[in-house]
């Protein structure tokens, strides 16, 4: 099997290569390494990275597995870790540059728990600067392109992982969700990102540890490979106080779900949010191959609060606890996005506070009513088909302007005001020929049966050519000319301390 072949079998595959001793870790390491070195440089997907770490801890594995003693179910699996969480050793630079030359002396819970069961912490992925945005583009890495396309964009936050995936770089890659920065890049590149309800995946580096607006999530390729990577990643920190503990087996074990006993409601813009025309067209496509197979598919009106307002609200405060201090001290350290943020977070008051508090909880028992009607909601993820990564976001939406950067966004950041579980799903293509993602949201601490009816509606789209996960034309993007680190003004600093930060700027550099 060739490395190009061995880096498109999903995780899973791996793993079950590994115990039946037909792959090693130290093999399928350097199948992903020559994958990377031809790739990368097209589209940018990774930052930092610990090549020499990452050969001594697949030797480590392939010794493991051949003696039958695998430390946990990731063992010898090289991962892409988003460059917003710290990775002990190893440059996490959060896309700023008062952040580029950081190097964490431990790894965040989630890194730590992947690390434990095995898996190999191999490169940092791309993002905006410190995640503000749909666009992951930044002044230390440069932008990172979309592997169907080089010149468009990829998504944000959490767009080098979804980019890594989508190019076959890596089997699975960390994310974080904000106002749809997991599940955007993932739509946009036709993989699968997951939003768990609040509380799932513990976040204790959260800025304010009791709003659940942000939370952490994984990335992969297909449902099986990401219900795995989640099971070891649940778990509850005390440092998070919204976090619970994590259940053996939680996600190993899905409720079955028949599509035929599935009552699917929908909606094409969430309440009146802008869609460009072709991607209504799309997705009713997608529900047309649906309706005939579920026991009820029928409009659901999503028009639940001023969402909008809200989340402009909950995102200053976030922004404004997180940045606040760094901006009044140095404005010249941040790009335009966050210094909008922080900005209008001090236009706001105490009671547009409250308002926007208690304006959330009227949403999320507004949806929690829907919920009873419905098992899931379905809807676009994205409004429109990827746009040029010189482009921060789109200016104009069917005739409607964009009065801030992410509100482009939206069909994902009013999902994110109820708290609940939400995925998007890869189903064919758009009317452009690039990925078309199917968000689907669940009832608030519904993960299990959200999954399950994923899992099902993820079995029916891959039985038609049409609207199967589609795959990137690699011998088109190995010919791409496109030097997607050209705007790079701050470039990483190269750290004294830590051997896998010196490796890691001599590599990804």
């Amino acid at each position: 099997m060739s490395s190009s072949e061995l880096c498109a079998l999903s995780a899973g595959d791996v793993l079950a290569a590994f115990a039946a001793k037909s792959l090693t870790p130290s093999e399928y390491l350097a199948a992903c390494l020559e994958q990377i070195t031809q790739f990368n440089p097209k589209i940018n997907a990774l930052a930092a990275m610990d090549v020499e770490g990452a050969v001594v801890s697949a030797e480590e594995a392939t010794r493991r597995w051949q003696s039958d003693t695998p430390m946990g179910p990731l063992d010898g699996l090289p991962i892409g870790v988003k460059d917003l969480q710290d990775t002990k050793g190893l440059l996490t630079t959060h896309g700023s540059i008062r952040a580029r030359g950081h190097v964490p002396n431990d790894d965040m819970p989630m890194v730590a728990r992947l690390r434990a069961a095995g898996a190999i912490i191999l490169a940092k992925t791309n993002v905006p600067e410190v995640g503000a945005g749909g666009n992951s583009c930044n002044p230390v890495w440069g932008a990172t392109g979309n592997p169907f396309d080089a010149n468009l964009i990829a998504g944000g936050s959490s767009g080098g992982s979804a980019a890594a995936l989508a190019a076959n770089l890596l089997p699975l890659c960390t994310g974080s969700d904000t106002g749809g920065s997991l599940r955007m890049p993932a739509a946009l590149c036709g993989i699968v990102g997951y939003r768990p309800s609040v509380g799932v995946i513990a976040h204790p580096t959260r800025p304010l540890g009791w709003s659940g607006i942000s939370v952490l999530g994984p990335m992969a390729r297909t449902m099986d490979d990401l219900t795995l990577m989640l099971g070891v990643c649940q778990g509850h920190d005390w440092d998070d106080p919204l976090s619970v503990s994590s259940v053996p087996d939680r996600f190993e074990a899905l409720p079955p779900v028949s599509l035929k006993d599935l009552r699917v409601g929908f909606s094409e813009d969430f309440g009146g949010a802008p869609v460009e025309p072709t991607i209504r067209q799309t997705f009713r496509a997608r529900l047309d191959l649906l309706r005939p197979h579920v026991k009820e598919c029928r409009l659901v009106d999503l028009n639940l609060g001023d969402m909008d307002r809200c989340f402009d609200v909950l995102r200053a405060e976030s922004f404004g606890a997180a940045f606040g201090a760094g901006v009044q001290e140095d404005p010249d350290g941040f790009g335009p996005h966050i210094n909008e943020n922080v900005a209008l977070g001090q236009t706001m008051s105490l009671a547009d506070r409250g308002w926007a508090h208690n304006e959330q909880t009227r949403i999320l028992r507004r949806f929690n009513a829907l919920m009873r009607e419905v098992d899931v909601i379905v809807l676009p993820t994205s409004p429109v088909s990827p746009f040029p990564w010189t482009q921060s976001h789109p200016s104009r939406i069917d005739g409607q302007d964009m009065d801030i950067y992410y509100r482009w966004l939206a069909l994902c950041y009013r999902g994110s005001l109820s708290g609940g579980p939400a995925i998007t799903l890869p189903c064919g293509r758009d009317a452009f020929g690039m990925p078309f993602g199917l968000q689907m949201l669940g009832a608030v601490r519904g993960d299990e049966q959200l999954l399950s009816a994923a899992k099902a509606i993820e079995g029916l789209f891959a039985a038609e050519a049409e609207t199967a996960r589609p795959l990137a034309d690699m011998k088109t993007l190995a010919l791409s000319k496109i030097n997607l680190r050209s705007i790079v003004t701050h470039p990483p600093i190269l750290a004294e301390s830590g051997q896998s930060a010196r490796a890691s700027l001599q590599t990804a550099v």
